[in-house]
């Protein structure tokens, strides 16, 4: 949902998503003299309360002496910046947001001018297509006030565990437990496969036989995930339904998806990039995308089969390639599918040219390195905003090799251009930073930590975005190689609209968290600014592009 209202040169865009309702604020700079920030208060028309949005920084005139990790008011420390989000929302809510641009003196603010907002927040299984993003940042603020410097594993209740999940466990048992037997079937296309919750589901839901027609392919190609998979499929004695797939050995079968099927056809499927596993549901960043769409549907279904049936890769290719062509740019409005492995990097290249048509933003996630193709979109691509979300700033490469060097400084390169604003995943590791608390990671992954997503978006504000999302890396192995899904929604603001609230809570967390690199531990805090902070936000800056881009007039 996008609402925007005016008044008296002061413009403001609320876009909503399911958890995040993100407000862009416009004012002239000519009204911007004096200018100390803006308050943003809330009205829940669902739960029938009202608050002022919080934030993490003071006027040092008016500190109130606050214990680290405390939070203070808007309307009596307000945000110095054109662009915020609510990332307490919650899903199928209305709210009223009112703000206000205040000036005056830290001890006595005075309002300048306000703009009230009606806005209702997405439910997200709503329409044709579900979206569930998990909490992908344990290592936060919240995290710490809520459950101290305990694991999840020590938090009595799974209380952890419920708030990390953020409703994507819970809609993956929905999607499993709706099935009924004698009318349903389930096939399932897993990577890992070990999360001993769903498994057990699995085998309920199956009850040896007598229940849901279920059956599981899953990767066995490596001992990772092999090892894991074959152990908890054996312990919980579901051998029956699962197969391994083990042609192609170098490669992975790196799919996580669903198909349901309605007494033998096909209805919806559940894809995106989070694995079965405690670490990809709890863990670093992933989202489920759940399309329901009998046309969809089928070809996942016929995808599955192919993959069932271990086919050597170059048979694998021949079918995939016979399934999904790659369409031609733009792609049709609606939903079209892409499957790999496939025998040329004609898919990588094709959303290479789609990221390049961006003409207003574009957004994306890398979980493994900015592979060459997105390396030239973020070097020549045309649209004044460009974002990016990384893991790390290289593949996976070891600190000694020379490679590592020369690719992190193509990386820097780029961040250099002010059209580009890449972030890395990180986390807070000192108390000595502002009043800040140390955080710690879950521990529920060792290899990606941070940014599990694969998405794309391009131009999402505009009346016809383009969101690709799904297995795949964006790599040359997650074509050609690889077992991999993506789907490719065109025209669909909702879903633009709830994945760039996702994107844009998960950039601001690690882009703060990354610029803690860049300052010393016992530097003095930084409070907030009674001179023109807002000046750089106007102009030929990368504060000036955000700002026009998320409040356009």
């Amino acid at each position: 949902m996008r609402v925007s209202q005016s008044n008296g040169g002061l413009h403001v865009l609320a876009i909503s998503g399911t958890y995040v309702v993100m407000l862009g604020f416009d004012l002239p700079a000519s009204d911007c003299e004096g200018l100390l920030g803006f308050s943003i208060h809330r009205a829940d028309h669902t739960e029938n309360t009202s608050k002022y949005l919080e934030g993490m920084k003071c006027f040092e005139a008016t500190d109130p002496g606050f214990p680290s990790g405390a939070e203070y008011p808007s309307d009596q420390h307000p945000f110095q910046s054109f662009q915020w989000a609510d990332y307490s929302a919650k899903p199928g809510y209305s709210y009223t947001y009112t703000i206000t641009a205040l000036k005056g003196t830290p001890a006595a603010l005075t309002k300048f001018r306000s703009v009230s907002l009606p806005v209702s927040t997405e439910k997200p299984d709503a329409t044709q297509h579900d979206v569930y993003f998990n909490r992908g940042n344990a290592a936060s603020q919240e995290y710490v006030r809520r459950f101290g410097d305990r694991s999840p594993e020590e938090v009595p209740n799974n209380a952890a565990f419920t708030w990390l999940s953020r409703g994507l466990y819970e809609a993956m048992v929905a999607f499993i437990r709706s099935c009924q037997p004698g009318v349903h079937a389930l096939r399932i296309a897993a990577y890992e496969f070990h999360y001993e919750g769903i498994l057990q589901l699995i085998k309920e839901v199956w009850d040896e036989g007598n229940g849901v027609d279920i059956q599981i392919v899953y990767d066995a190609r490596k001992d990772s995930p092999k090892k894991m998979n074959e152990q908890r499929i054996s312990e919980l004695g579901i051998g029956d339904i699962c197969k391994g797939r083990t042609e192609g050995k170098s490669y992975i079968s790196h799919n996580k998806f669903m198909v349901k099927l309605e007494n033998d056809v096909p209805v919806s499927v559940w894809t995106g990039g989070t694995n079965f596993s405690d670490g990809g549901i709890f863990g670093h960043s992933n989202v489920a995308h759940v399309v329901q769409d009998s046309d969809v549907a089928a070809l996942y279904l016929s995808y599955w089969e192919e993959l069932h049936a271990d086919h050597t890769v170059a048979t694998t290719k021949k079918a995939v390639e016979v399934l999904t062509t790659v369409p031609a740019a733009p792609p049709p409005t609606g939903v079209s599918v892409l499957f790999s492995p496939r025998k040329t990097l004609d898919a990588l290249n094709y959303y290479g040219q789609l990221a390049l048509s961006a003409k207003e933003g574009l957004f994306m996630t890398f979980a493994f390195g900015l592979n060459g193709v997105f390396k030239n979109v973020y070097e020549n691509a045309v649209a004044p905003l460009r974002f990016a979300l990384l893991e790390k700033a290289t593949r996976p490469l070891a600190d000694d090799d020379p490679q590592k060097a020369i690719e992190e400084q193509a990386i820097q390169s780029l961040r250099n251009k002010p059209e580009n604003v890449f972030a890395i995943g990180d986390f807070i590791r000192t108390n000595k930073f502002d009043g800040w608390v140390k955080e710690q990671l879950s521990g529920l992954n060792s290899n990606v930590k941070y940014i599990h997503n694969k998405f794309m978006l391009v131009d999402p504000l505009s009346d016809d975005p383009i969101v690709i999302v799904g297995s795949a890396n964006f790599s040359d192995a997650s074509t050609t190689d690889n077992d991999e899904n993506m789907l490719i929604v065109r025209g669909n603001t909702r879903v633009a609209d709830i994945y760039l609230g996702e994107f844009m809570r998960l950039f601001s967390h690690f882009s703060f968290r990354e610029s803690l690199k860049w300052r010393k531990p016992d530097e003095p805090p930084k409070p907030l600014r009674t001179d023109d902070w807002w000046s750089d936000s106007f102009g030929d800056t990368p504060r000036s592009a955000r700002r026009k881009y998320f409040a356009p007039q």
